[in-house]
């Protein structure tokens, strides 16, 4: 399916450019803003991309334990939500859905982290 050209040129137009590049597998922590009341604040919300998906209405889906619980939030890269996203880490993955770590525990969950370049 390909994108109308008119369409593309208006995609890129508002299409982030202060975003890092990364993939999943990555590790990311995302500030989000809070607003309570008629004050706002950034949040940190970090955890593994385990979804990505590219295009306008593009989204990544990250994933984090909570006290034991697995707690997973999908952000659209176009959200005036999301303030900022900083790769923390990243790993060596075959899989563009990660979705598999949804069942895992312990170190049966965890990933080769490959070596960053500084």
């Amino acid at each position: 399916m390909s994108i109308h050209p008119i369409m593309q040129k208006l995609a890129a137009k508002f299409e982030r450019t202060d975003l890092p590049k990364f993939a999943p597998g990555d590790t990311v922590r995302v500030q989000v803003k809070i607003k309570e009341g008629e004050k706002e604040r950034l949040q940190a919300f970090e955890g593994m991309v385990i979804a990505y998906r590219r295009g306008p209405q593009g989204t990544f889906t990250v994933r984090k334990m909570s006290f034991g619980q697995g707690v997973e939030r999908i952000f659209p890269f176009n959200s005036k939500v999301v303030d900022k996203v900083e790769k923390v880490r990243s790993y060596q993955v075959r899989r563009s859905k990660l979705f598999y770590l949804r069942g895992l525990r312990g170190k049966a969950a965890r990933l080769r982290e490959v070596e960053r370049a500084k």
